[in-house]
C-alpha cells in the first residue's frame, strides 16, 4: 500500500511539473516499471467490469433498448482491450438497432463498428460503413454523434497521410479541414478541443501555446482518464518537433503507465519510447517495452499496431540477441577464468593443508609460551591499573596545589597591599583624633570614637578587594555559578558591586572556607543566615544532593 502510494505521488508530480530532472526521469521509469509489473492487477480489475456488465445481459425480461446500452457498456470496455470481442457486441447491437428502426443507435452503432475496424486494421472497411452513412440525417441526430462522425473521417484521412504518398498534401489537408470543422463544433471546455487545438498550434509551429493547451488539458483531467495517455503522448511528439529527448523520455512513459493503468492494449507511446531508447543505446529496456507492446498489440489483435510494431521489433530484437550472446561470450569466459582460478585454488589448499601440519607443533609450543606471557600480561595490566589510579590521585592532588598556589600567589600580593593601607590609615586615624584632642574638640572626639563609619568603610573597601581578586583568579565564576540554577533564581549582582552575599558565600566555599562560622565571622552576619543562604541556594539549584561539589569543579580546567 505505502509503495502505491509513493508510486501515485510520484506519478501526480512529474505530470503536473515541466521543469525536469535525471533523477525524476529515473522516478518516472520506476513507476512505468512497476506498472508493467502489476499489469495483470489492471487487467482484472478490467474484467471484473466486463463480468459485470455481461452478468447484466442475463437478467430476465430484458428490453432491446436495454441490451442495446449493455452492449455499448461492454464495446466501451472492449474497443481498445479486445477488439474482436468489441466488433463481436456491435454486430449484436446493429441487429438490435434495425429491429428498433432507431436511427440513432444504427448511426451510434456504424460510428464505433468503424473505429473497431480501424483498430483491427481493416481499413477499407471502416471507410465503406463511413461513407454509408447519410450526411444530411445527422440533422435530426444528437450533435455527438455528428462530432463522432467527423472525428471518424479525420482519423481515416490521417491514417492516408501517414501510410501513403502524400499527393500534394490532399489527405494532409483534408483531414486539417475536419479538423478546423470539428473546433467548430465541440465545446471549447472539454479535452477533445484541448487536443484538436494543441495539434493545430503545433502545425503552425505555435509548439509553446501547444503545450499550454496540453497541460491545462492535464489539469482538468482525471487520473485515471484513458484521456491523460492521449494528452501525454501528443505531448510527447511535440517535444519530439523540438528535439527534446528528456522531456520525450518523460510524457511517452506517462503516456505508457496510463495505458496500462486502464488496460489499454491499442497503444503507441509504448513502442515510441522503445524507440527512443533504443536509439541511445539502452537495448535491455528498449526490448523489455518492445515485446511488451507486441504483446499488448497481440493480444488486442490490433493487426495495423502489430504491423507497425512488427517493423521495428526485428531490429531491436536483433541488437537484444546480440548483446546477449556478447554477455554469454563474456560470461563463457569468466566461467574459464574462474574454472582455472578453482584449479590454482585446489593446488593451494593441499599445500596451505601440508603446511598448516606442520605449523600446528608449532603452534602448540607457542600457545604454552604464550599462556605464560597472558599470565605476565594480567599482572602487569594489574600493575598498570594501579599506576593508573596513582596518577590520577597525584594529578588530583596536583591540581589542588596548583590552584592553591595561583590563590596564594593572588592573595598574598593583595594581603601585603591591605596592611600596607591598613597601617597608613590607622595612623591618619591616630593623627586626625590627636588634633581633635590637642584641640580640645572633646565631644567631636568622642563623637568620632563612637561613630562606626570608619568600620563600615574599611570592610566595603575590604569586601571590594576581596570581590575583585577573587573574580581575577576565576573570571567565570558569576556565570558558571549561575549555570546550576534556572533563569529565574540565578544571582546577579547590583550595579555598583561586583559580588551580592550569596556569591561571596560561595565564592569563600570555592576557596576552600566551608566552616559557616568562619563564614559569618568573615561576613559579619550570624551563623543562622550563613546557614539560611547556603541551605536556600542548594535547594534552588539543578543539583541539590551534591551542589557544593559543583562550585568546587568551577574554575578547573
Amino acid at each position: 500500500m505505502k509503495k502505491s502510494l509513493f508510486l501515485f505521488f510520484v506519478l501526480f508530480f512529474v505530470t503536473n511539473t515541466t521543469v525536469f530532472s535525471e533523477t525524476e526521469i529515473d522516478s518516472v521509469f520506476s513507476v512505468l516499471f512497476e506498472t508493467m509489473k502489476n499489469k495483470e492487477k489492471f487487467i482484472a480489475a478490467k474484467e471484473n467490469r466486463i463480468n459485470a456488465n455481461m452478468k447484466m445481459l442475463d437478467v430476465p425480461n430484458l428490453s432491446l433498448s436495454q441490451r442495446y446500452f449493455i452492449n455499448l457498456q461492454l464495446y466501451n470496455e472492449y474497443s481498445v482491450y479486445k477488439v474482436d470481442s468489441a466488433i463481436h457486441y456491435m454486430e449484436i447491437n446493429m441487429n438490435i438497432a434495425e429491429k428498433l428502426q432507431n436511427t440513432e443507435y444504427i448511426y451510434q452503432t456504424k460510428l464505433n463498428l468503424s473505429f473497431a475496424y480501424w483498430i483491427k486494421g481493416r481499413f477499407l472497411e471502416s471507410v465503406q460503413i463511413l461513407n454509408s452513412l447519410e450526411r444530411k440525417k445527422f440533422d435530426d441526430l444528437p450533435k455527438w454523434l455528428f462530432i463522432d462522425y467527423y472525428e471518424a473521417y479525420k482519423r481515416i484521412y490521417i491514417y492516408y497521410f501517414n501510410t501513403e504518398e502524400n499527393k500534394e498534401g490532399y489527405y494532409y489537408k483534408t483531414s486539417n479541414l475536419y479538423r478546423d470543422s470539428l473546433l467548430q463544433i465541440i465545446p471549447v471546455d472539454g479535452i477533445s478541443y484541448h487536443v484538436l487545438t494543441a495539434e493545430k498550434l503545433t502545425d503552425e509551429n505555435r509548439t509553446e501555446e501547444a503545450k499550454k493547451m496540453l497541460f491545462d488539458a492535464l489539469k482538468i483531467s482525471q487520473t485515471e482518464d484513458r484521456e491523460r495517455a492521449i494528452l501525454t503522448n501528443i505531448l510527447a511528439n511535440i517535444y519530439k518537433t523540438e528535439n527534446n529527448i528528456k522531456m520525450q523520455k518523460k510524457y511517452f512513459a506517462l503516456s505508457a503507465i496510463y495505458d496500462i493503468q486502464n488496460a489499454v492494449k491499442e497503444n503507441t507511446s509504448m513502442m515510441s519510447l522503445a524507440l527512443l531508447l533504443f536509439e541511445e543505446g539502452d537495448i535491455d529496456n528498449s526490448y523489455k517495452l518492445i515485446k511488451f507492446s507486441m504483446d499488448d498489440a497481440v493480444f488486442c489483435n490490433a493487426r495495423f499496431r502489430a504491423f507497425e510494431i512488427s517493423k521495428v521489433f526485428p531490429i531491436i530484437d536483433a541488437a537484444y540477441q546480440s548483446k546477449t550472446a556478447a554477455q554469454k561470450s563474456k560470461l563463457t569466459k569468466y566461467l574459464f577464468t574462474v574454472s582455472l582460478l578453482s584449479l590454482f585454488l585446489i593446488i593451494a589448499v593441499v599445500y596451505v593443508s601440508i603446511q598448516m601440519k606442520r605449523y600446528a607443533k608449532i603452534r602448540q609450543k607457542l600457545y604454552a609460551t604464550n599462556t605464560k606471557l597472558n599470565e605476565l600480561n594480567v599482572n602487569l595490566h594489574e600493575s598498570n591499573i594501579k599506576l593508573n589510579e596513582l596518577n590520577k590521585q597525584y594529578l588530583a592532588v596536583n591540581q589542588k596545589l596548583k590552584e592553591a598556589n595561583r590563590i596564594k600567589e593572588a592573595y598574598l600580593g593583595k594581603f601585603i597591599d591591605l596592611c600596607s593601607n591598613y597601617i597608613e590609615k590607622l595612623d591618619n586615624y591616630r593623627r586626625r583624633l590627636n588634633r581633635i584632642a590637642i584641640g580640645g574638640k572633646i565631644d567631636e572626639l568622642i563623637k568620632s570614637l563612637k561613630s562606626s563609619q570608619f568600620i563600615e568603610d574599611e570592610l566595603n573597601e575590604f569586601y571590594a578587594n576581596f570581590d575583585e581578586t577573587f573574580l581575577r583568579i576565576y573570571p567565570t565564576f558569576i556565570n558558571d555559578f549561575n549555570a546550576l540554577f534556572p533563569k529565574e533564581e540565578q544571582q546577579n549582582p547590583k550595579q555598583n558591586e561586583l559580588l551580592n552575599t550569596e556569591l561571596r558565600i560561595y565564592a569563600l566555599i570555592r576557596l576552600g572556607i566551608t566552616d559557616s562560622v568562619k563564614i559569618s565571622v568573615f561576613l559579619r552576619y550570624s551563623i543562622t543566615t550563613i546557614y539560611t543562604y547556603r541551605s536556600k541556594l542548594k535547594n534552588k539549584s539543578f543539583y541539590p544532593e551534591n551542589f557544593e561539589e559543583q562550585v568546587m569543579q568551577i574554575g578547573i580546567v
